[in-house]
């Protein structure tokens, strides 16, 4: 997915200084890759990757260094003749005055870190991938409970809101009331946050907006956090429900398939304890132990020795 980002952003979400940015603030991007132009400063230009931020380190500065004045010129004039979005330069490396001279002329930022090239290469990739995740947003909650993405689902009214301000008061941690962004990082990784709107805010109903992180503090909210877990609040009794919790249920988000369990809401019933219980079983079942299937098996050791 293409993106459109300024080159401010950039600087400032990856700590870098600005040699030469001129009149062009933004940046097309359409892929967290970068490319090093070694092949291109060679003189080797097929199958450029000219969608790619470009990335000089040592090894093409110091190549550069070693072309004479005509043939260096001729070389960057040519790199820099081709729509790249921008050129970032590692270990603050000084580069030639041709090198400057060929990104005022075709308008190309350049910019600049201390750290090394390979360092800088996945700080930036890791930005990037964050920018350029596929997102949706969808109602419900999101808490860190012990170390467990919860999302929590239900119809409106159904006790969402009140349950995540129990589970933050018993000590876990607040990412996201009514609605959730969720990002798709990678083939199994989806992390979900809050729209920065309403961060922090949770509506509670008869008392209106609060503020999670002001009542409780900083230590009880969180950003962002993995989603790894769905709970679907249901009001009432329900039907066919999982009684052994050996059953596979889950939500697609995103193309990613989400362990989900519905737990029936019913008067008196304390959610928060239940949830708790759920995150813990569910990190027990990641790493092969889990109660309803031990009993199943029992069972069926039971069955087949009658």
């Amino acid at each position: 997915m293409k993106r459109v980002i300024k080159i401010a952003d950039l600087a400032q979400a990856i700590n870098l200084s600005t040699i030469y940015v001129g009149k062009r603030d933004t940046a097309e991007i359409d892929s967290s890759d970068l490319n090093r132009p070694g092949l291109q400063m060679s003189g080797f230009f097929e199958y450029f990757a000219v969608n790619r931020i470009q990335l000089f380190g040592m090894v093409e500065m110091t190549y550069l260094q070693t072309l004479d004045p005509q043939t260096r010129l001729e070389r960057l004039d040519r790199f820099f003749s081709h729509p790249i979005p921008c050129v970032l330069i590692g270990r603050n490396l000084t580069p030639p005055d041709e090198f400057l001279e060929c990104a005022r002329k075709y308008d190309v930022p350049v910019l600049m870190s201390g750290l090394t090239t390979t360092k800088l290469s996945h700080k930036t990739s890791i930005y990037l991938d964050e920018l350029l995740a596929p997102v949706i947003s969808r109602h419900g909650g999101l808490m860190d409970v012990y170390g467990v993405g919860m999302f929590i689902t239900g119809d409106s009214g159904v006790g969402k809101s009140e349950t995540a301000l129990e589970l933050v008061k018993r000590g876990h941690r607040f990412v996201a009331d009514d609605v959730v962004e969720i990002h798709k990082l990678s083939d199994d990784t989806l992390v979900g946050q809050s729209p920065d709107i309403i961060r922090h805010m949770m509506e509670i109903r008869g008392l209106g907006i609060i503020d999670v992180s002001v009542l409780y503090g900083m230590g009880s909210v969180v950003r962002e956090k993995s989603i790894t877990l769905s709970i679907h609040l249901e009001p009432g009794d329900v039907r066919d429900i999982d009684r052994l919790g050996t059953a596979d249920n889950h939500i697609t988000l995103l193309g990613i398939k989400v362990p989900q369990i519905t737990l029936p809401v019913r008067p008196g019933r304390n959610l928060a304890i239940v949830m708790e219980v759920a995150a813990m079983n569910f990190r027990l079942k990641s790493i092969g132990q889990g109660g309803g299937e031990w009993l199943a098996q029992n069972i069926m050791d039971v069955v087949q020795q009658s």
